[in-house]
């Protein structure tokens, strides 16, 4: 296995090799090129935030960092963000800037602190010195979680990290560590064993070698959790971190859990810590009077003793050491020291951090499970940050509507589906909510107007009738003489692609529905090892008893139903069985044993059948929960009596997904905890996908099969989807060795459609829609660098139809035409006219891309088709000669101003008074000569009536209407006039015969 070490060297700088083959390999490292993916959200139910940082002395900067989402920037006071760290993993502990440099220098240290079950993990600390553009490594590597970093206020050079570790397992870097150049060399100054971290730590802002350090004893299972031991403690330093005592004066007796610490800032001898202790009565908010002298307990109301796993934060407000915050459930206030709270304003539950404004405590910022939240009036009452897209899906599906609908559920934010494309692009509004509770598997029935969602535990399924707005639970339920059914926190569901009304769910038995969920049969014995020690979620959580359901093991994880054989049914679960039954469930067989170098019980976390052969599936495996870090991926060709790896060196982060393309059984798609990676030779070897794809959780992947686009259920960045991936599919040795190949694709459809879209979302996160171009797509073995290339769309005689500025790099080139021709030449006047900035676009029929490389010319015949919508092809004929005929009169008009303009000059210089004036009088009634195109708008003359009516009719989706006819045949005489008009004068004009003008095709060819 690689070392997160060398997996933050790849992310920093990717290697720029070409692909390589070895044996029947093929590598396509810098190839995707062109081949982008959007995002698009959503935003309306964010993300976990896990820590807020605010610039020292700019209000308007302040930074968040994401438990799965990377660091986001606002210059705005978080109305709106950019992300700065995509090129590094998405798992955010702490974000610090340096007090002597905050506008440039920027310390980030990864892997979330907030410890529940589904965290992702980090890859070191990192530093930016010119404001986020650029980021170092500097080192930590395998720590997996930094809790804190702190910079010495007039010594940049002296630098203290906190760094909580591992959660699954014991780990060696742990603890506080200290450097006194910048980074370049780490000490560690106090550590007590692998399995304590550094939940906290905090500075005197008076005295910087005066510090204060939390270690809490913890670990997580895939079965429980521990929060406490006798090795959590508090401890101060005053000699920067050479020595330590613990400050417990006045603390509970026996083991300590998590312990916050916060120092006040306007008086440091002020300090609050939130205490886990043994007895229920000692827990809760304390206070010392005397820098940790002594410590009294102030208050233990539910809502500050409550998960102090997942809240622990507590915030000090800078101007006042009696307004103290603590974050919890709803978040709470204080302002009378501690001794009494209250709930902040209305916000999504769980909040993590919390941070006041630098110069106005009315103005305050909470991070939690549902995003960003800002106040104006000192938490009284809070609103949503709309740009910040960090839901964290667990699993999604795709329909098969135009456009596709995305379905899927969220991290503590219920379940949800929305459109693959919008006009004005994918906004909040467009999502619709269709669960509660934490989301997990959302699913549309295959004919039906019917949505499947579930919450944790398969506490509620539902079953929503969108179109009636009905909605009922169906989940399956204990009988009388059987075992309590044992669901998973993210409970299995699958719907058939056979039976459409058929219904799968998973607890420790597979249980089948033939009538959506109305009844349920169980189908197979207990699937997993039912092992008893695996089963005490009652005891779960040390200190502090936290039975969410998010411990229940044991349990089925993934089904998967071949889609060639209804009777084949694959499912693993999370105790590491993977059982497949080839007559419907009569009998099973657990294949485990056959998977070669796989450690026992690792969890199954996904399975996916082929579609091209009934014996092929393929399994992902997920051992972080015990502490391995390493990818596990394997195909079967033979009904799981046999297994193969396919995971290569490659592969970045343990794993989470996998999908198989449907026309090319050799790609595949794998998504893991560092991203997404792709395969073109079956997993002989892999490239990670990085364009605009950062290395975040992909929890899940979908493959919608009309349109071939990836869809990413990311735990972090909301929904990633990569339009079109068919070009991966014809990737080749062949191909791939050729100067220049064209990929072939489906006609495209000339978008008809039109609408009216809302100009008053700039506060808010608004998804990409994919494009509705023609797409042009080849391939180059090389980068064009030396002599002249070229592209132009053509029809198939040949004629030139426009130009194209050719893609020229290594890999897939994507170039997009909208097809339509380029906007006519209009007359050139006092002011512009909108109607010129119409491009008329170009019937539906057969054209062609010529580039000419060199000495090389390439063509790529393709096809334009329209929609059946019910425009008939004589209204569409109609409209197109009519486009056409005023947009030749457009330019003819051009041609012929132009030309009245070079009499007009002539006549000037021969002092031809009377042929001047008839000449200008002319031109007053062609083009505007006077105003402007806003308050001082002229007269509109022939110009703009002709530019107008060809606008409205080259925009229109129909037949020009019969005003519209009226309206042309009135500017077609008034044009012949013209015409008439200005010949009888050229004659008459000194010296017009001698003029030399450009022919009309010289004239349209220059700008």
């Amino acid at each position: 296995m690689r070392t997160l070490g060398i997996l933050a060297g790849l992310l920093l700088c990717l290697p720029a090799t070409s692909y390589a083959q070895q044996g029947d390999t093929l590598r396509v490292d810098n190839l995707f090129g062109d081949l982008r993916a959007r995002h698009i959200g959503p935003a309306l139910m964010s993300g976990r935030i896990n820590d807020l940082e605010l610039h020292p002395s700019n209000n308007r900067i302040m930074y968040v960092g994401a438990a799965g989402g990377g660091v986001w920037k606002s210059g705005d006071a978080g109305t709106t963000f950019a992300p700065i760290f995509d090129d590094h993993c998405q798992s955010i502990g702490v974000v610090t800037l340096d007090p002597s440099d905050p506008d440039n220098t920027i310390y980030v240290g990864t892997g979330e602190t907030w410890t529940r079950n589904s965290v992702s993990i980090g890859c070191g600390l990192f530093r930016s010195q010119d404001g986020g553009a650029t980021w170092e490594s500097l080192g930590f590597e395998n720590s997996e979680r930094i809790a804190n970093v702190i910079v010495h206020p007039q010594d940049p050079n002296t630098l203290y990290v906190g760094v909580l570790g591992a959660l699954w397992s014991d780990s060696e870097e742990r603890g506080v560590y200290k450097s006194t150049d910048g980074g370049a060399n780490w000490e560690r100054i106090l550590y007590v064993g692998p399995g304590t971290g550094a939940a906290d730590l905090a500075m005197d802002p008076t005295d910087p070698n005066t510090l204060y350090a939390s270690l809490w004893d913890f670990r997580r299972t895939g079965w429980s959790f521990s929060s406490g031991g006798g090795n959590s403690a508090l401890y101060k330093s005053t000699d920067g971190g050479q020595s330590w005592n613990k400050i417990h004066n006045g603390f509970p007796e026996g083991d300590l859990g998590r312990l916050a610490i916060a120092v006040a800032p306007s008086n440091p001898d002020v300090l609050y810590t939130v205490i886990e202790a043994e007895e229920d009565t000692r827990k809760g908010l304390y206070r010392s009077n005397d820098a940790g002298a002594s410590w009294e307990q102030l208050n233990n109301d539910f809502e500050i003793t409550v998960r102090p796993f997942y809240f622990s934060r507590i915030v000090v407000d800078p101007r006042d050491e009696n307004v103290v915050v603590k974050a919890g459930l709803s978040g709470s206030i204080s302002r009378d020291g501690g001794k009494t709270f209250r709930n902040l304003g209305n916000m999504h539950s769980d909040i993590h951090d919390l941070a006041f404004g630098i110069s106005d405590s009315d103005i305050f910022y909470a991070g939690t499970d549902g995003g960003l939240y800002r106040s104006w009036d000192g938490g009284n009452t809070m609103e949503i940050c709309e740009d910040l897209p960090l839901s964290q899906f667990y699993q999604i599906s795709v329909d098969n509507a135009e456009p596709y609908n995305i379905y899927g559920g969220l991290q503590d934010n219920g379940s949800w589906y929305g459109p693959s494309d919008s006009p004005g692009g994918i906004s909040a509004r467009d999502w619709n909510s269709v669960g509660a509770g934490d989301g997990f598997r959302v699913l549309k029935h295959p004919t039906k107007p019917i949505i499947y969602s579930e919450m944790q535990g398969a506490e509620n399924v539902w079953r929503f009738d969108t179109e009636r707005r009905l909605v009922k639970t169906i989940e399956p339920q204990p009988s009388a003489g059987a075992e309590d059914l044992r669901f998973n926190w993210n409970p299995p569901m699958a719907v058939s692609t056979h039976q459409p009304d058929r219904f799968y769910m998973g607890s420790q038995y597979l249980h089948k529905s033939e009538d959506m969920g109305d009844t349920w049969e169980v189908i197979s014995p207990d699937l997993t090892t039912n092992d008893p020690a695996k089963q005490n979620q009652a005891d779960s959580g040390g200190l502090s008893t936290d039975n969410s359901g998010a411990e229940n093991h044991t349990t089925i994880f993934t089904i998967a139903e071949s889609p060639l054989d209804e009777n084949i049914i694959w499912v693993g679960t999370d105790d590491g069985n993977v059982q497949i039954t080839r007559d419907g469930g009569k009998t099973w067989t657990n294949t485990v044993a056959n998977i070669p170098g796989l450690p026992a019980n690792t969890w199954v976390y996904h399975i996916e059948a082929s579609v091209h052969n009934p014996g092929t599936a393929y399994a992902v495996f997920e051992g972080h929960t015990s502490g391995d870090m390493n990818p596990y991926a394997y195909k079967t060709t033979d009904f799981g009596a046999s297994w193969k790896s396919i995971i290569t060196d490659e592969v970045e982060g343990f794993t989470r997904s996998i999908q198989e393309d449907f026309e090319n059984p050799d790609l595949l798609f794998l998504g893991t905890e560092f991203g997404l990676f792709v395969t073109l030779d079956g997993g002989l070897s892999w490239t990670p996908f990085r364009n605009n794809v950062p290395p975040v959780a992909v929890h899940f992947i979908e493959l919608q099969e009309q349109t071939n686009d990836l869809v990413l259920g990311t735990h972090g960045r909301g929904i990633i989807i990569i339009d079109d991936i068919s070009p991966l599919r014809q990737l080749n040795a062949t191909v791939m060795g050729e100067t220049l190949h064209f990929f072939s694709g489906e006609p495209t459809v000339i978008d008809e459609t039109g609408g009216f879209g809302s100009s008053t979302t700039s506060t808010e996160f608004v998804g990409s829609n994919p494009t509705d171009n023609a797409q042009i797509k080849y391939f180059m073995k090389s980068r064009h660098t030396f002599g002249k290339m070229t592209m132009e769309i053509q029809d198939m005689e040949g004629n030139k139809i426009l130009d194209l500025e050719p893609g020229k790099a290594k890999g897939i080139n994507i170039v997009e035409w909208g097809y339509t021709r380029r906007q006519p030449k209009m007359a050139k006047g006092k002011t512009f006219t909108f109607g010129g900035f119409t491009s008329p676009t170009v019937p539906a029929g057969s054209y062609k891309a010529v580039i000419n490389k060199g000495r090389q010319t390439y063509e790529y015949p393709f096809e334009l088709v329209y929609a059946d919508n019910g425009i008939s092809a004589e209204a569409r004929e109609a409209k197109h000669k009519t486009t056409m005929e005023l947009y030749n009169m457009t330019e003819s008009l051009a041609y012929m101003v132009y030309e009245v303009d070079a009499y007009i000059a002539q006549a000037e210089a021969a002092g031809d008074t009377r042929d001047l004036r008839k000449l200008n009088t002319l031109k007053e009634s062609l083009v505007i000569t006077t105003g402007d195109n806003y308050v001082g708008s002229a007269e509109p003359q022939l110009r703009e009536k002709m530019g107008d009516l060809y606008s409205k009719v080259a925009s229109s989706y129909d037949a020009p209407s019969a005003a519209d006819l009226e309206n042309l045949k009135l500017i077609r005489d008034r044009f012949e006039a013209a015409k008439k008009e200005f010949a009888a004068l050229k004659p008459k004009v000194k010296g017009g015969d001698e003029l030399e003008l450009d022919s009309f095709e010289e004239f349209l060819s220059k700008d």
